[in-house]
């Protein structure tokens, strides 16, 4: 059993410390919000993600887990301090490091003892060398024995407990080969590929990972809008693309757009980091512009199909930026709600999970018990966010209590023949429908 201290409760920080915590550690979880840490003591999780509320409840009664806000409670003992605070976009697309800054402030002020810093939020490349500077600089006359080792996460919200727990791979950077192994022992039971580095490159896996997979996306929905206007079927041509042993399946499924808290935030960092050194992010660039017009496009053809969007209803099904999570950061959703608003429509929406959320920044919107209180009078419904619970809707419900039969379908989730053959005029991304 290894004492560590994790500090942040987001997505990130309190599942990785549930996670540790169930492999037998002791962890102790910390945040400077008091009202955050006395709800989660309490049962209450500031986030929903499944599997999670069991998981810290199970490891609290057993004792391995502990929630604090005091930095000399949670670093007392620890030989293990994980940096697991947001870095949330600046004006210019840069990572914005003020609370990885005060982390590194406050351990520098409290610990006596030697001990691994590990990154394990989002950070630019060289994040790790400037921490490790900020420690060094605070301990001007009273050097710490510490080092800094990055540790990047790769937890998708919506399985983040799965995904901790059957990783595809730990990567590991530092410059201190014999810190990294001791962090790698954490992860030894998970059975699981080790990939040890130096820093940069660690920070710099993260990046390159996630830009990729938003690339994918941006790449297939450009393939999507060329189908719609070719007669073509997009999600016939991914899975003939995806057939290739070289291409694979993942992330080529049409849509809305990526969004959340990781690949507008990352993509946008990355950007940035690379014209702040000369070099030109081109693919970069258009992966992002892609993505943005994504959703205009969506909102240009309900405009055409509906003659304009003043005083209509429009019900959307989903607010979250994707299924099994309530994060609505950068959410397709509230991007469409937005541009649709400006012109006049009257919105109402349903989620699962995210409607609470949602309403803190949607107050013109009308949330609703359920998909078909959402249709009711509505002049189109708009899928945005793939639930399991709208694969199955009655649509001949739906057609009774709309005002004009119109369904686009963000998500490719229905089949169109299905959805026509009800009654509805049907639109989907890349379904070849405008041939």
């Amino acid at each position: 059993m290894e004492t560590l201290c994790v500090v942040g409760t987001g997505y990130v920080g309190l599942s990785t410390g549930a996670c540790f915590a169930d492999l037998g550690n002791r962890v102790f979880c910390l945040d400077i919000d008091e009202e955050k840490i006395a709800n989660i003591r309490q049962g209450i999780m500031p986030i929903y993600e499944p599997g999670l509320k069991e998981l810290v409840e199970r490891n609290i009664h057993a004792g391995r887990l502990f929630f604090t806000s005091d930095y000399s409670e949670a670093l007392k003992d620890s030989r293990y301090a994980f940096i697991a605070v947001g870095t949330p976009s600046g004006v210019d697309g840069e990572a914005d490091l003020q609370y990885v800054r005060q982390v590194a402030e406050m351990i520098a002020d409290t610990v006596n003892h030697q001990l691994i810093v590990i990154n394990k939020s989002t950070v630019p490349v060289g994040t790790g060398d400037w921490v490790a500077e900020i420690i060094n600089k605070r301990r001007e006359g009273s050097p710490l024995a510490f080092s800094v080792v990055s540790n990047p996460e790769f937890l998708r919200e919506g399985s983040a407990i799965t995904d901790f727990m059957s990783p595809d791979r730990v990567v590991l950077g530092s410059e201190d080969r014999q810190a990294a192994n001791q962090v790698a022992q954490l992860y030894l039971s998970l059975r699981c590929p080790i990939i040890i580095t130096n820093l940069r490159t660690a920070e710099m896996i993260k990046y390159a990972s996630n830009a990729f997979l938003a690339t994918r996306i941006s790449f297939i929905n450009e393939i999507a809008n060329i189908c719609e206007e070719l007669g073509a079927d997009v999600r016939e041509v991914s899975r003939g693309m995806g057939a290739d042993k070289r291409i694979g399946n993942a992330f080529l499924d049409a849509g809305l757009g990526w969004g959340g808290s990781c690949f507008p935030k990352d993509v946008k960092a990355l950007a940035h980091m690379a014209v702040l050194h000369g070099t030109q992010p081109q693919l970069l660039q258009a992966v992002m512009d892609i993505n943005r017009n994504q959703r205009r496009r969506v909102v240009m053809r309900l405009r055409k199909e509906l003659g304009s969007f003043q005083d209509k209803v429009v019900g959307i099904l989903g607010l979250s930026f994707k299924p099994n999570t309530d994060d609505t950061r950068e959410a397709p959703a509230v991007e469409l709600i937005h541009l649709m608003q400006n012109e006049g429509a009257m919105i109402r929406a349903y989620d699962p999970q995210a409607m609470e959320v949602a309403s803190r920044h949607l107050p013109r919107v009308q949330m609703c018990s359920d998909p078909y209180q959402v249709a009711e009078g509505a002049d189109a419904l708009v899928l945005v966010t793939e639930w399991n619970e709208f694969k199955n809707l009655d649509f001949e419900k739906l057609l009774q209590v709309m005002r004009k039969p119109v369904i686009f379908d963000g998500r490719n989730l229905w089949e169109p023949e299905r959805i026509r053959s009800s009654g509805f005029t049907y639109l989907g991304i890349g379904r070849g429908t405008s041939i």
